[in-house]
């Protein structure tokens, strides 16, 4: 193969794998000049942090309790929530808790529920904020950018409002790791699925990080263990 050849086939490779590919040359050019990146290997790095665990996915698993169906086991240690659905049987999702300084537990109660919901976060939350320089709305509408999510479901004790909730958030790889307020996150995805299941009245167990687990449930071992 002659030289001018062998140049054609090198020119027609590199060609082909720019425009067969024009998705990943652009995600890597548009996301590094956005957010101030030098190179590729930077790129993919915040692009992993971005992503929620495959372990803390939504699946059917077996443990040992003895709440009833329709309980909502939260573990903060663990940062699983368990909807009871049967005997022994719960459905497991990944969740965000509360960071230090900010983590709970103890028994309370779904009082309210609400779809797409406004946000009006805490006098407190607002100065505390406020110190570190960052300024937070008094109020923000439901929506796709409200902290919220799709769903949120209000925790009560002794029919007064704890302030904690259980909502959804567009930020996935916040799930399994103690990031909040005190409430609880969940994937919008998720918290939709839950919001259909859960009832106003519906009981929910809060293990505070550190606390044991094993006066409420159990994790059975097995591929569809807990």
């Amino acid at each position: 193969m002659g030289y001018s050849r062998k140049f054609y086939v090198a020119v027609s490779f590199v060609l082909a794998m720019v425009f067969a590919t024009p998705h990943t040359f652009a995600f890597t050019y548009d996301t590094g000049r956005i957010l101030g990146l030098e190179n590729s290997t930077d790129v993919v790095q915040v692009a992993v942090k971005k992503k929620m665990n495959p372990k803390f996915r939504r699946r059917n698993v077996r443990i040992e309790t003895s709440q009833k169906p329709g309980t909502i086991i939260i573990d903060s240690n663990t940062k699983y929530l368990y909807y009871i659905t049967g005997k022994n049987k719960a459905i497991r999702y990944g969740v965000g808790v509360g960071r230090d300084g900010f983590g709970w537990g103890g028994t309370v109660k779904i009082g309210r529920k609400a779809e797409w919901p406004s946000w009006t976060p805490p006098k407190t939350m607002i100065r505390r904020e406020a110190a570190k320089g960052r300024k937070i709305p008094s109020y923000m509408k439901g929506g796709i950018n409200n902290p919220l999510g799709a769903r949120a479901m209000y925790l009560y004790r002794g029919g007064r409002d704890t302030i904690f909730r259980i909502h959804g958030t567009n930020q996935p790889w916040t799930i399994g790791h103690n990031m909040s307020s005190g409430c609880i996150r969940m994937v919008n995805k998720d918290v939709e699925h839950l919001y259909k299941r859960a009832k106003i009245g519906t009981k929910v167990i809060v293990i505070k990080d550190g606390a044991s687990s094993a006066k409420y449930y159990k994790p059975k071992k097995g591929f569809f263990g807990a």
